[in-house]
């Protein structure tokens, strides 16, 4: 990379901020960046590949311009339920009224309309609630047919052309992954990026399928925003590589009031797992249309952030709003803000996790103890997967974490990870370069100056992913 600009962040938790047409300039990208931005996120429910990657393009640019690692999230669509067409485009159902759904393409009217998913005709059952536009309306099965099921509205209003079909009862036999997905993995794996972001998760075996496709090209980040993920949390966090908590669908599909539980629930279990974990959606959202927030999302952002999130995301607000960059840096302020204050660090140290019981994970807590009781100034993590890192980062210390690595890969996948900042190094040869280049690293970057101390954490031998098992304190001369 190019001759490393001084670029520091003065909080801990990263901001995810997604491109699209109001953020698609080169000049736009990196005020984004400049603002606080540290992972950028392409919607794949949207454009083509070739916008995708004149994006991915001029986010490499601009890190060789200003020498950082940046982390590149390609969000991949998912299955897509939606109703079909109606005469004249709209209906308006009349709630305690019958309405059928079936799978014949004629189009619809105020008794019926197509639903070209065979698959939530076989899984309903009388009872079962499907909520239309993004829950505005909700019918109740009442009878199920081969071809088609019959319900009565239980909320009336209008509804119009392919709006969305959600189904918050019923595990869906249907994959996460679909044709246009698997295009589009085969795509960014080709191209080259750190996260996927997978929606539409279900089940453990969901998170299985697209593992195997990204075959360690890219880190798997979960979307959950199903209530059958809830059912199944533990053993989807156990085998992905990071968590998004996607309020979008979740809150459609889950009661308002249980929300803020779940996001909760999921920030603690992929906190205990050493998961990266991303809050995200209308977190800034009136800042789509005005030049600040309402004073309930900034509550919002502080929340996530006193939850212990690795970070926090922006979707349109910075995709398609009017002030992308107001955004991003209001983001950056209220995160840095909120990480003040005496009780973000009372509320941290208190939602600590036990130690893995392992040797690596006993180092890491030993790395984050050690640099608390003598007042380290940084934990300089030397890896060469960015597992070291993340270990030290689950124990949340009271300093910055540099994440020091010889793969360029493994320094952007540390890009979404709390408190972290990521730095390409020469490769280790033995103990007493690891102090050097980490004491170098560490007073070249601002962390640390002549005098102050500085703990030094690795995997012997150099190299090996999975090994954290040397500890040092050194002092910068």
């Amino acid at each position: 990379m190019a001759t490393r600009i001084p670029i520091r962040r003065r909080r801990r938790t990263k901001i995810v901020a997604t491109l699209g047409p109001a953020s698609a300039t080169p000049e736009m990208i990196e005020r984004l960046f400049r603002a606080g931005a540290d992972v950028f996120r392409l919607n794949f429910s949207h454009g083509t590949h070739e916008d995708h990657a004149a994006r991915i393009a001029t986010i490499r640019a601009l890190e060789q311009k200003v020498g950082r690692p940046i982390g590149i999230l390609a969000d991949v669509q998912g299955p897509k339920l939606r109703v079909g067409q109606f005469r004249g485009g709209r209906v308006q159902l009349q709630t305690g009224q019958p309405f059928r759904l079936d799978l014949s393409p004629t189009p619809g009217d105020v008794r019926r309309v197509q639903l070209p998913h065979p698959e939530i005709i076989q899984a309903a059952q009388i009872g079962t609630s499907l909520l239309l536009d993004d829950g505005k309306l909700r019918l109740r099965v009442t009878h199920r047919r081969e071809d088609h099921l019959e319900t009565e509205i239980v909320v009336g209003g209008p509804l119009s052309d392919r709006k969305g079909v959600n189904v918050p009862d019923v595990v869906l036999p249907i994959p996460a992954l679909t044709a246009k997905d698997r295009a589009d993995l085969a795509f960014v794996l080709e191209i080259g990026i750190e996260y996927v972001g997978l929606s539409f998760v279900q089940r453990p075996e969901d998170v299985a399928e697209a593992k195997a496709i990204a075959d360690g090209r890219a880190l798997i980040m979960v979307k959950l925003e199903k209530p059958q993920a809830l059912d199944n949390l533990d053993a989807i966090i156990a085998l992905t590589d990071c968590v998004m908590v996607a309020r979008g669908d979740l809150g459609v599909e889950l009661p308002p009031e249980e929300v803020p539980l779940a996001q909760k629930r999921i920030v603690r279990a992929a906190r205990a797992a050493g998961r990266p974990v991303v809050v995200a959606t209308q977190m800034l959202e009136s800042m789509i249309a005005a030049p600040s927030p309402t004073r309930a999302e900034a509550s919002d952002v502080a929340t996530a952030v006193f939850d212990g999130a690795d970070a926090v995301m922006l979707s349109a607000e910075t995709a398609a709003g009017q002030y992308p960059y107001e955004a991003v840096n209001m983001m950056d302020r209220i995160v840095a803000r909120v990480e003040q204050d005496p009780g973000w660090r009372q509320l941290t140290d208190a939602a600590r996790p036990e130690p893995e019981p392992s040797s690596a994970g006993a180092i890491a807590a030993a790395a984050r103890q050690v640099a608390h009781t003598i007042g380290a100034e940084v934990i300089a993590t030397f890896t060469s997967t960015g597992s070291t890192t993340l270990r030290v980062a689950r124990e949340r210390p009271d300093c910055p974490i540099l994440g020091l690595t010889s793969s360029e890969e493994a320094a952007r996948r540390l890009a979404v990870v709390w408190g972290v900042h990521p730095l390409m190094t020469q490769e280790l040869h033995s103990m007493t370069d690891m102090v050097a280049k980490a004491l170098r690293a560490a007073q070249a970057e601002g962390f640390a100056g002549r005098g102050e101390e500085v703990v030094v954490t690795a995997g012997v031998p150099f190299g090996t992913p999975g090994t954290t098992n040397a500890l040092r304190v050194a002092t910068v001369k």
